[in-house]
């Protein structure tokens, strides 16, 4: 099958996210402007690059996520290793803004150490980021995106211990990492598995 952007497809379920996969989650924990604490997965996350060491998230609408590292000039991104899926799947819930996900989900914080706001503990590694830019891309129409993109730089880098090799090398096997997919779908070490986001 072939379809246009502009013509659609005739799935019953938009393919997109299936095909750009898998992806890895981006597990942010920011701080609203009055210091309540804030965390929330987002399915487009990445690096941009390592010279400086940068990475992005992208938030559909301004959710708030982005509103607080906006607002602060600062989020961090917390590794999600399969051991912690139903906690991050839980931080997922719509929340009314402000309440906190750490306490909804049964995480504790852990003080950021170039940043104000935390990191989860427990996760293998997280990286404290300064907001350097925010944009939002223009559609072939000159519109605006709905999307919001978010670079940060990294200002500081936790590994767990437990997750360095003898060789020095973060053991990403032993971390176990899980990525995002399309539809409920997810993929880890032990293959595709589902996971209905909660109401």
């Amino acid at each position: 099958m072939f379809y246009t952007a502009e013509e659609g497809h005739s799935l019953p379920f938009n393919p997109f996210k299936a095909i750009v996969a898998p992806r890895p989650i981006g597990w942010i924990s920011t701080l609203t402007k009055d210091g309540a604490a804030n965390l929330a997965p987002y399915s487009f996350f990445n690096g941009v690059g390592d010279a400086p060491e940068m990475v992005m998230f992208a938030s559909g609408g301004m959710k708030d996520s982005a509103r607080n590292a906006i607002d602060t000039g600062e989020f961090t991104f917390n590794f999600v290793g399969r051991a912690m899926k139903d906690a991050m799947n839980a931080s997922s819930a719509s929340l009314p803004y402000g309440e906190d996900e750490f306490d909804h989900a049964g995480l504790t914080k852990a003080a950021g150490a170039t940043v104000a706001c935390p990191r989860v503990q427990g996760a293998a590694a997280a990286m404290e980021c300064k907001l350097v830019e925010t944009l939002t891309p223009q559609t072939l129409s000159g519109e605006p995106s709905s999307y919001t993109i978010l670079v940060g730089q990294v200002t500081g880098t936790f590994i767990d211990d437990a997750f360095v090799t003898e060789g020095g090398r973060f053991d990403i096997a032993k971390a176990d990492p899980i990525m995002r997919a399309g539809y409920r779908d997810y993929f880890g070490d032990g293959g595709l598995f589902e996971m209905e986001r909660p109401g």
